[in-house]
């Protein structure tokens, strides 16, 4: 019993050990890397997930070519959101536009443990009623509807990020910080191709609920701010669920800082993560929904796919 006991301790040591001198490696290996070559490997890593790294102001946005694109949008999405540690505010308008019923929808709030907005483009195949608007399944826009975006995103402690794009999805995430939907101010800018659709967007707003007065119109371009979100009724088990969900989402935040706290940079913290937790890395990116579609996608096993899709095996083929 006595010799089991010592033994399990003596690896238990041999493990302590061998932790500390990979996590010194792998610090060592970060730091001896230039910024251009950080924010190339983040590029590649996010890639295969639908998403761009911006090393100028350390966020991550959606790629045009994101394969979340053939999703589109359905009203579930938002309702079952909480169940995967997404809290935000969200403002749909819906409008109708040559023979279609169109969708640009605004969020803020937190994913995971990223505080972030977006700003998603969408369009039915047909005229709906409003009876249809939560029950009916919206394409994103294709390449040609795309339109010109401008997202701002501002936190409680004034620091802002700024995306401008033609895009269906325009997005910012802040890995590592957290916030209540209600502390995020998105300021959002559209571009319309012309007064028609401009108009049909506008009277769509303001049936959403948001004050004339406070929208603002230049030629072709319409912009407003999201801070406060209409009155939106949530059930006891939801409001439950978003409760628990921000208190992971603040525990998850507090212990990426606490694991990744030998740097500073959010490029280094995830560089950081990727290399001595995979596992969590994983999980800042969202891989698990990536790696369901791509093993349907590609008819392979978990460990083939996931060399398939990473950074080295494309730069082998």
């Amino acid at each position: 019993m006595y010799a089991a006991l010592f033994i399990l301790l003596l690896m238990a040591l041999l493990g302590m050990l061998l932790g500390h001198f990979r996590r010194k490696k792998i610090i060592c290996r970060i730091r001896g890397m230039d910024k251009c070559e950080k924010c190339d490997l983040l590029g590649e890593l996010a890639q295969p997930f639908g998403y761009v790294y911006h090393c100028c102001c350390g966020f991550f946005s959606s790629a045009v070519d994101a394969w979340q694109k053939a999703g589109g949008y359905t009203w579930a999405y938002d309702r079952l959101a909480p169940r995967f540690q997404m809290v935000f505010d969200f403002l749909p308008v819906y409008f109708n536009y040559r023979g279609r019923t169109w969708l640009i929808e605004f969020w803020k709030g937190q994913y995971g443990i990223n505080a972030g907005a977006e700003i998603g483009i969408y369009h039915s195949d047909r005229l709906l009623s409003e009876s249809e608007y939560r029950s009916a399944h919206f394409k994103a826009a294709a390449e040609e509807e795309m339109l010109p975006c401008t997202l701002q995103l501002c936190l409680e402690n004034g620091a802002c990020v700024k995306i401008s794009e033609r895009h269906w999805w325009l997005t910012a995430f802040l890995p590592g910080v957290f916030a209540n939907p209600s502390g995020l101010c998105l300021k959002a800018a559209l571009c319309f191709n012309n007064r028609e659709m401009l108009e049909a967007f506008y009277r769509g707003l303001c049936r959403a609920g948001y004050p004339k007065e406070k929208i603002t119109v230049q030629n072709l371009c319409l912009s407003f701010i999201f801070h406060q979100p209409g009155p939106e009724h949530y059930g006891i088990l939801t409001r439950f669920r978003r409760w628990l969900s921000q208190c992971l989402n603040r525990m998850y935040c507090r212990l990426f800082l606490w694991v990744t706290r030998p740097f500073e940079c959010t490029e280094d913290r995830i560089l950081f993560l990727y290399y001595y937790v995979p596992f969590c890395f994983r999980k800042l990116m969202r891989l698990r929904r990536f790696h369901r579609r791509c093993h349907r996608k590609n008819g392979c096993r978990r460990p083939k796919c996931c060399r398939k899709c990473s950074p080295r095996h494309r730069k082998k083929s």
